[in-house]
């Protein structure tokens, strides 16, 4: 039996395009192997979003080429977003790689590891199709988390063309998926034993306007609230400018929805946020999260920031400090400013030197790491429903979620329990110590009201 391995690097929006793959790859009987000396396949889902993961995804590159020299791995591709900007000079400068294969390529995949395997000789195979093909592929996918939790990408590309960003250079225009479509991928998933339902995009809150002519985002979620199986219900990506009121009530009113929104802010002055090409503006964000609030007083709202854009000034890196001071965030990450070739913002005035930029993230990070802690210590004494994702046997504690955290980006809350509890419970917890990020607490069934 052929065995593969398969690395995916880069975002969450990236792995759904690794699961697709993959699922088109075992039906085809592909035995997926975790080890790399043991395969007889590796295809790498690549990301060049920013410096740091462009390297990343080289450096994996380079690594699993030296294999190439044992004789046993015969066929090694590149896909997703490096191969779509890089694809001549993938192939020129690195010829262990047999195949690049862009981001709207990957359905492709059997095809092009059957021929690679079958080949007498070696021929470099490239497939980048147009990246604004007009329906995205979506094959059924296989899920690699291995817990609870599924995500789900509601849509391929974006128009935004915000100043620093390449995405639409690799992802094309944005097209959502069929709402029929991703309604029966949300059944497959709680098939498959998925808890909790991550909607990503590049923008989860345009969804439906090339498809339906208006923003459908809220009579999606009200069909995937239906889902038998699923019980949380999460959302990425939320552009501020594009949440609307329609949005805000089905985010109220249904149950199964998280109490939690991520909106991408990236700055808090207006002539920087003009610059990134962002369309909202300080005064609008902070409407926006009162609104929120007010609305919905118990969400969680996560952020990120850009520290050292083109043009900042340390004037405006204090403003934005006291902005985040203000508005209080529950979560936010912060991102020195990468230049990324191609871009408007890399040729910029005002670039700011890398130390500056650094320096700006840390000042912002340790602000909120305050913030933060906080806001978890009013949290002691209080229950709430946590989703169990794994067991620690050293410390004899179970790894779990609250609907405020999202994995990968948020915090943990470390529950001790009595009985023994299965990843996808979700259980009630009464809050007995807290840290900077995380939680920890007893199981309390004597209040299921919590679940």
């Amino acid at each position: 039996m052929k065995k593969l391995l398969l690395i995916s690097l880069g975002c969450d929006k990236n792995l759904v395009d690794s699961e697709k793959m993959l699922g088109l790859l075992c039906q085809e009987g592909w035995q997926i192997v975790e080890d790399e000396a043991e395969a007889d396949a590796i295809v790498i889902n690549t990301c060049c979003f920013i410096h740091d993961a462009k390297e990343e995804s080289i450096e994996t590159i380079l690594e699993m080429a030296e294999y190439k020299k044992t004789g046993r791995l015969k066929a090694l591709v590149v896909t997703g977003c490096l191969a779509q900007r890089y694809e001549e000079e993938i192939g020129r400068e690195i010829p262990e790689v047999d195949a690049v294969i862009g981001t709207t390529g990957f359905d492709k995949i059997v095809e092009i590891l059957d021929g690679i395997m079958e080949a007498d000789e070696k021929r470099f195979v490239s497939c980048c199709p147009s990246i604004d093909i007009t329906t995205p592929s979506m094959p059924e996918k296989r899920m690699t988390t291995g817990g609870p939790v599924a995500y789900l990408k509601i849509a391929e590309g974006c128009g935004k063309r915000c100043s620093y960003c390449i995405i639409p250079y690799l992802r094309g225009r944005y097209r959502s998926f069929p709402e029929n479509d991703l309604v029966e991928e949300a059944e497959r998933l709680a098939e498959q034993g998925a808890k909790e339902l991550i909607l990503v995009a590049q923008e989860t809150t345009l969804y439906g306007v090339d498809l339906y002519g208006k923003k459908t985002l809220p009579r999606l979620l009200t069909r995937l609230c239906g889902v038998e199986g699923i019980e949380w219900i999460r959302l990425l990506y939320c552009y501020p400018e594009e949440i609307t009121d329609d949005l805000i009530a089905t985010i109220r009113q249904e149950k199964k929805i998280c109490r939690y929104l991520d909106i991408p802010i990236q700055h808090s002055e207006d002539h920087i946020l003009k610059a990134m090409g962002r369309r909202t503006s300080r005064e609008s964000l902070v409407s926006l999260i009162h609104k929120l609030r007010e609305e919905i007083p118990d969400i969680t709202i996560r952020t990120t920031l850009i520290a050292g854009f083109p043009g900042e000034t340390e004037t405006d890196h204090r403003n934005m400090l006291s902005f985040v001071e203000e508005m209080q965030f529950d979560r936010l990450g912060v991102f020195p400013y990468s230049a990324e070739e191609g871009t408007p913002a890399a040729s910029m005035d005002g670039q700011v030197p890398e130390e500056v930029r650094e320096s700006r993230r840390d000042a912002i990070m340790e602000l909120q790491q305050d913030i933060s802690a906080a806001k978890n210590q009013d949290r002691i004494g209080g229950r709430m429903p946590v989703l169990i994702e794994g067991y620690l046997y050293e410390e004899d504690i179970y790894i779990g979620r609250t609907q405020m955290d999202a994995p990968g980006v948020d915090g943990n809350v470390f529950v001790h329990s009595d009985g023994e509890l299965m990843s996808g419970d979700i259980v009630p917890v009464t809050i007995t110590a807290a840290s900077e990020y995380d939680l920890i607490g007893d199981v309390d069934y004597a209040n299921e009201s919590a679940q």
